[in-house]
């Protein structure tokens, strides 16, 4: 509003991955708009059908059937019904630190009391949390009445924590012995952010149900749960249903974010700037004390501080760059992957100044 430009390492929280306002998506919008733009999931509809198709191309093999909705915590709402219908059972394994949404069913599989305090006496208490990454502590949690894990291949607003080696390809061998469903959260992490279209091709490991949403509808909301055929085909028409679920303008624009996606070959780009970019981090961090480590794979990282990071946000803010957070002391980066290197550098640059700021400021003050 007042000229002032700005570069949005935010990203609406990951939602705009190939950028604002891409020309091919508003140009997908406008023509969907002109043509039809309600069509409820009981009628066939071409621009759904062939977002369908798309998202079982790019999907991991095995995951053929797909429920559209309206969001992340929507696309997870429907894994949880899907698993508990599918194994008859009732227990749901979380992870510390997990974020899976707000809605009540996502919300009791997310671990931050701060979200689930205010609504403790609805929650399910049918959800367990152990460790991420504990692999042994999973094992202990898993009974007879376990239908499913649920993970985030890495963690968003548990601060940017990645799997470690061992943990997913664990969780896969786990779940196949005992019967368990396994369901990764991808909201945050697909559709190339992590510098593979999805984070656990970095491990090569595959689960039951994904979830899938935010990057996916280019700015326009959208999401998905896409899982095997005998997992997803538990729920019997009529079990689970979404009035606006699969629209004619949500799917133009998703079928837009992924042609630009693979067209402009943003996966790939995401991984080259993101090892850059992390090692501009990496120097930050022996630079000033008050910074504790660089984390993430692509463009999902973030920076763990020792002091709280609201200053240095605000100041960021000032400068013309627009940041995240996630948790007190972790600056997270979830910019358009359409962001140039020289960006991302003015970036640093800014990050520099800040955090400069910050550490001489407590240094006056004797913290």
């Amino acid at each position: 509003m007042n000229g002032k430009a700005y570069i949005d390492c935010m990203g609406g929280y990951g939602v705009s991955l190939v950028g604002h306002c891409h020309p091919k998506i508003v140009k997908a919008v406008k023509e969907q708009c002109e043509r039809l733009i309600a069509c409820h999931g009981s009628l066939y509809n071409d621009k759904r059908a062939e977002l369908l198709e798309k998202l079982v191309k790019i999907a991991p093999r095995g995951l053929e059937k797909i429920f559209l909705s309206n969001s992340g915590a929507e696309a997870v709402e429907c894994a949880i019904k899907a698993a508990i219908k599918y194994t008859g059972k009732r227990e749901i394994i979380s992870m510390v630190r997990g974020f899976h949404g707000k809605t009540l069913g996502a919300l009791s599989a997310t671990w931050n009391p701060k979200y689930r305090e205010p609504f403790k006496q609805i929650l399910s208490p049918n959800f367990k949390f152990v460790p991420f990454g504990r692999l042994d502590r999973v094992e202990e949690a898993i009974t007879e009445d376990t239908a499913a894990v649920i993970v985030e291949p890495i963690q968003g607003e548990g601060g940017i924590h990645v799997a470690p080696n061992g943990f997913l390809e664990g969780l896969r061998k786990l779940c196949d012995e005992h019967g368990i469903v396994l369901i990764f959260d991808e909201v945050q992490t697909g559709f190339g952010r992590t510098g593979r279209m999805w984070a656990s091709e970095h491990w090569n490991i595959k689960p039951d149900i994904m979830c899938v949403a935010k990057a996916m509808g280019g700015g326009v909301p959208i999401g998905a749960t896409i899982g095997r055929n005998d997992v997803m085909g538990s729920l019997k028409v009529g079990e689970h249903t979404s009035t606006f679920g699969g629209n004619p303008l949500a799917c133009a624009a998703a079928c837009a974010t992924i042609d630009v996606i693979l067209e402009e070959n943003l996966v790939d780009r995401a991984r080259v700037l993101g090892e850059r970019f992390k090692k501009i981090l990496d120097g930050l961090v022996g630079e000033f004390r008050i910074l504790r480590e660089a984390r993430g794979l692509g463009l999902m990282l973030g920076l763990e501080a020792r002091v709280d990071i609201y200053n240095i946000l605000m100041r960021a803010l000032k400068m013309g760059v627009i940041l995240l957070y996630c948790g007190r002391n972790v600056i997270r980066f979830l910019p358009p992957l359409v962001i140039s290197m020289e960006q991302l550098e003015k970036v640093a640059e800014v990050l520099r100044v800040a955090i400069s700021e910050e550490e001489s400021l407590l240094k006056e003050t004797g913290i």
